[in-house]
Parts: structure tokens; sequence; C-alpha cells
């Protein structure tokens, strides 16, 4: 596990938060749960490691990880029922029905 504090300053601290909120804000309301804002900040913790920790390239990087999210979120979900007469449920899925 990264220890964020042990690797990174102050500097890079604080752009990577003001990177996840300016992300956060790009979420549809409701959609700012806690799994989301984690996956944001993994994606902007990945390019801060690879040695990005400017402010532009962390905002974009989280940008990118919320575009993502959004496009995940505005997808119709597949019931169970529809799902296993396209023959895409598994086998333990198939027992529980």
């Amino acid at each position: 596990m990264i220890m964020i504090a042990d690797t990174f300053d102050s500097r890079a601290r604080a752009n990577m938060e003001v990177a996840l909120e300016r992300a956060c804000l790009l979420l549809p309301a409701g959609a700012e749960q806690h799994e989301n804002r984690r996956y944001i900040a993994s994606r902007i913790l990945k390019c801060a490691d690879d040695g990005n920790v400017t402010l532009s390239g962390l905002t974009d990087a989280g940008g990118r990880a919320a575009h993502e999210l959004c496009e995940r979120l505005a997808r119709p979900k597949v019931s169970r029922a529809k799902a296993h007469k396209r023959g895409s449920v598994s086998p333990l899925q198939q027992n529980i029905e």
C-alpha cells in the first residue's frame, strides 16, 4: 500500500486533493459515492506515481476518470432475467434464480 504522505510532498498532495474535488464535480448528482471517489483518486494517484504532480496533469487524469464513470452510469443496466435469456448469466446465478 502506498503511503501518500511519505511519497509526495505537501504541494503534490494538495494538487491531488484539488484534482479529486474538481473531478467529483463532474459526476452527476448522487454519483459522488465513496467507490466512485476512490476510483477517481486511484487514477489521480497513478498519474502522480508516473511523475506528473502538476495540478493540470492531475486534474486531467481525474477528469478522464470521471468521464469514464459517467459513461458507465449512463449505460442501461441489464436485469438478470434479460441476461439469462441472452445466456450471459453464470451457472451460479442460474442456480439462484
